[in-house]
């Protein structure tokens, strides 16, 4: 068990290092300047579309991801007697996911230049969605620092190529969207290209292989896995589609929402990343019979403290920083991220309870909670978006968030046995409402905000060794004992 602890202790801090550093360039430098060059209007047009991509989404993988990684995490002779098989089946879901898209759009009333672009979108998804499937062989084979260089790749490639488009000066003329996208295509493709390479030396690959029985006996096995996913994928992508659809200025007020959900998604890279070392480790866990609840208390104390930290500093600084983000809507913008950004402690808790379910092989319950948050979310976002416009699917996002997290957290306390650590969580009930209280009194101050942002922050962390939420020492030991087999 506390080899296990040392394995994720180590990689954590080694995915975290490059991930922080390569996309949040991106998010912050690249993503950023994008939509303030093209404009909240034009961004919100791309916006909708990359949102509604992702609905579908689903169509590309069918589960086939998870369902490999914990396959192959559990038995790794797998890989080269799987590989070549599913490669076939992606290529034939990859056109069936483009081409259901395509009518769907055009159902929806979308245009020629929004069908274009959304053609384009279709094939980085297809591109991205692929390159996640190979690096769930690599995770399940647990080469965690090779998985860790390739989930930076594309966003390191993308970063070239558009930094040459923004800051270059070869482009004299006004500079288009669409541009950016081509750029993501073949930041994508080039990932991709390596990531198969790696893989396939790995499965000992040689030639593609159409097997019509193996193909049916992966989708049944993968479909519940496939439809968890679908679930999720609505009512956390939902979102911007619906602003752009049921509002007459939907273009405009999407791209607000975007302004405000970017850091969203930018902080939700961390509980990502844990998840993506946890779910190998649960998987090889709970075939050897260990409990993991430990690997979770450790997993969640990483994720809890810079949450509620987070979520402090959106309530406080909002209109501070998306005035130094953004030259439009920075109002309305600092409105919508200071209420969306408290999804973040739930959704952190999704990827550490939901990724432990997933392992265990409980999905009919996860998809039972996910159906409800997603029926929840569509119900809320068309009685709140007409009423608030991008604040009501905030609003929608925070409301269905918190009540799956729970509803997952109880669900695994449930079925593992755990302990309900009352003091502990009466802890982190006091550190919150410290950490609200500092960042309170520290915004009122005539400092310059990032100053007292850092005091505040310095303070807070200060108080988590206090209540003994975070634990310097016991990490530290961890990494120096020796590894347990």
């Amino acid at each position: 068990m506390a080899g296990m602890q040392k394995k994720f202790v180590k990689n954590l801090f080694f995915i975290l290092f490059l991930n922080i550093l390569i996309k949040t360039f991106w998010i912050l430098g690249v993503d950023r300047t994008v939509q303030n060059v093209v404009g909240a209007s034009e961004y919100g047009f791309y916006s909708s579309l990359l949102s509604f991509s992702f609905l579908l989404n689903i169509l590309l993988d069918l589960g086939i991801t998870s369902y490999n990684n914990r396959n192959i995490a559990q038995h790794s002779h797998l890989l080269k007697k799987y590989f070549s098989g599913i490669i076939l089946l992606r290529l034939a879901l990859a056109f069936i996911y483009v081409t259901i898209s395509i009518v769907a759009g055009w159902i929806l009333g979308y245009n020629y230049k929004q069908l274009s672009l959304l053609m384009v979108l279709l094939l980085n998804q297809a591109l991205a969605a692929f390159i996640l499937y190979l690096r769930s062989n690599i995770s399940g084979l647990q080469l965690f620092k090779t998985e860790s260089i390739i989930s930076v790749l594309d966003r390191f490639l993308m970063i070239v190529f558009c930094s040459i488009i923004l800051w270059s000066g070869f482009f004299k003329s006004i500079i288009k969207i669409e541009w950016f996208v081509f750029a993501q295509t073949m930041a994508y493709l080039i990932t991709a290209l390596i990531t198969f390479m790696i893989v396939a030396q790995k499965a000992n690959f040689q030639r593609l292989k159409w097997d019509r029985k193996f193909f049916l006996v992966i989708l049944k096995q993968s479909y519940p896995f496939a439809l968890l996913i679908l679930l999720m994928a609505f009512y956390y992508r939902v979102d911007a589609v619906m602003i752009e659809r049921l509002l007459t200025n939907g273009k405009e007020q999407a791209g607000i929402y975007a302004q405000a959900f970017r850091l969203l998604d930018a902080g939700n890279m961390i509980p990502y990343l844990i998840s993506v070392l946890l779910f190998p480790m649960f998987s090889l866990m709970i075939k050897n019979k260990q409990s993991p609840e430990e690997l979770v208390e450790l997993a969640f104390s990483f994720i809890a403290t810079p949450s509620i930290i987070l979520m402090a500093f959106s309530v406080f600084y909002s209109e501070e920083l998306m005035g130094m983000l953004y030259h439009e809507h920075v109002q309305a913008s600092a409105n919508v991220f200071r209420v969306v950004m408290n999804c973040f402690l739930a959704l952190s808790s999704v990827y550490i309870f939901g990724t432990l379910l997933t392992a265990s092989g409980n999905l009919r319950q996860l998809n039972y909670i996910a159906l409800g948050g997603m029926i929840l979310n569509i119900s809320l976002n068309f009685y709140l978006i007409p009423r608030f416009e991008a604040m009501g699917a905030a609003m929608a996002s925070v409301i269905t968030q918190y009540l799956t997290a729970g509803a997952q957290m109880l669900l695994a306390h449930h079925l593992f046995k755990f302990q309900y650590r009352w003091w502990l969580f009466s802890r982190y009930i006091i550190f919150a409402a410290l950490t609200f209280l500092i960042f309170g009194y520290m915004s009122r101050l005539n400092d310059h905000w990032i100053i007292s942002c850092i005091v505040a922050s310095f303070l807070c962390l200060i108080i988590s060794f206090v209540l003994y939420l975070v634990k310097p020492r016991s990490i530290l030991a961890l990494i120096k004992q020796p590894q347990s087999t």
